[in-house]
Parts: structure tokens; sequence; C-alpha cells
């Protein structure tokens, strides 16, 4: 039989067991060592594109103060703002006033009053002749004149204005002037003869027409067919007594002459 014993006393055969470190540690340290790397590479690529925006600028900087160079220009001044602020502020304004009034030297001199004599004195009264300082006003009134044009066969306005009846202070002789408004240039002028009519327009109450032999309101005697019209029918007529009158009186005057 076989010992019993020694099959209890075999010796059993021994499991070496390997006890599996764990490796966590090493694990996050490389992991951290990786993060430093990414994060220096990081900084490394924003500096590298820092240093070139700042290279890119300032280049660009150069360029345009050489444009401005080639173009007579120069590079434009940045204003100094701290220093208007600091002449505008009212402590500023407080001081200067302050050193002012401590230094009254240092203020400018009021100019004197300066005076020019006038090269030419204009103190002589220039007097305008109009040929009619020794004549009598008989009548005066607001009217239209016209004349007529024989080469156009057509009424063409000469101005409006005064017409008026002038007495000669010596002579005693009457003639008839119009002059235009504003500018006061002659539209007629012509003395009131006996062979002179007036005659009613075509058509209106309010207008009169006559020949003057020799109107000289151009300057030379000049035959004219004169036309002439009134605000109404009541200043019409009393041209027209007005003329009558003027006529007859001339009709003596011119035959004694």
């Amino acid at each position: 039989m076989a010992d019993i014993t020694g099959a209890s006393t075999a010796t059993e055969p021994v499991i070496e067991k390997k006890e599996t470190e764990p490796t966590t540690s090493s694990t996050t340290t490389d992991a951290t060592a990786k993060k430093d790397e990414s994060a220096t590479l990081t900084e490394q690529a924003t500096a590298a594109a820092s240093t070139a925006a700042t290279s890119v600028t300032s280049a660009a900087a150069g360029v345009k103060d050489n444009v401005f160079s080639m173009f007579g220009g120069g590079a434009k001044k940045e204003k100094v703002e701290d220093e208007d602020r600091g002449e505008n502020s009212g402590s500023a304004k407080a001081q200067k006033e302050a050193a002012a009034s401590e230094n009254p030297e240092d203020e400018a001199p009021e100019s004197e009053d300066v005076h020019f004599e006038p090269v030419i004195r204009l103190t002589e009264k220039v007097e305008v002749k109009t040929n009619e300082e020794l004549e009598e006003q008989m009548f005066k009134m607001r009217a239209k004149l016209f004349k007529f044009d024989k080469s156009n066969n057509e009424w063409k306005e000469r101005g409006t204005g005064d017409v008026r009846l002038l007495k000669h202070k010596e002579n005693q002789k009457t003639r008839l002037v119009m002059r235009r408004d504003k500018t006061l240039k002659v539209c007629a002028n012509h003395y009131i003869v006996p062979e002179m009519k007036l005659s009613p327009n075509v058509g209106s109450d309010r207008s009169w027409v006559w020949n003057a032999a020799a109107d000289v309101s151009e300057g030379e005697p000049e035959a004219q067919t004169l036309a002439i019209r009134f605000a109404n029918s009541e200043n019409a007529n009393q041209f027209k007594e007005a003329f009558i009158k003027a006529q007859q009186d001339n009709e003596v005057l011119f035959a004694k002459s």
C-alpha cells in the first residue's frame, strides 16, 4: 500500500504570483509632459506671429511714409491731446491769467489809433445840370409812352415815368419832357407847337396820339409819332387840358419870334 502519509505530505506546486504595479502615475506624468510641450509650442507660434505682424506693420508704415515723401508730404504728426487738454483746461487759463497779472510788463502794448489823411477830399458837391433849372413845372402825371416804329409798322414802348410840361422862366415857352423811372433817361423832349394835334387812340379813352416834328430825346431832332397812356380817363383828360393850354400860349410866343 502506498504510504498515505507521504501522499498527504507531498509538496503542492507553488504558483508564483507576479504583482502588477499600477501605471496610473506614469501615464499622468506623460500626459502632463505632452501638455507642457504643446503649450510651449503654442506660445512660440503666438510669439512668432506677433513678431511677424509687428514687422509687417512697420514695413507698411515705412512704405506709407515713403509714398508721402514721394509726393512732397511727410509722415502725419500725432496730435498731442494731453497738451491740448492742458491748454484748454480751466487751471491752465487761471495760471496764465495769474502770470499775466504778476508781470504786466510782459503783456503786448495796445496799438495806438492810426489816422491817415485822405489823398483827395470830396468836400465839394458836384452839381448835375438837367437844363431844367430855369423852368417851372406846369403839369406832372405818371404815364407810359410809346413810339411808332415805321420800319416794322408797330408800336414800341419808350418807357414809364412822369410826363411833365415845363415853362421857361425867361422866354415863357413850354415843352414836354418825360424821363424813365430809376434811370431818369429822357424818352420824350420837344416843344408843344401849334401844329400838334392830340387824337384819341383807337378803342381807348385814356390814351392820346400826336406827331412831334422835332423830338430831341435821342440827341438829334427827329420826327416821331408818339402815344401816351394814363391810368384812367380822368388823368388823360387833365393831360389834354394842360397840353392845349400850353399849345395856345406857345402859339403867341412863336408868332412873335
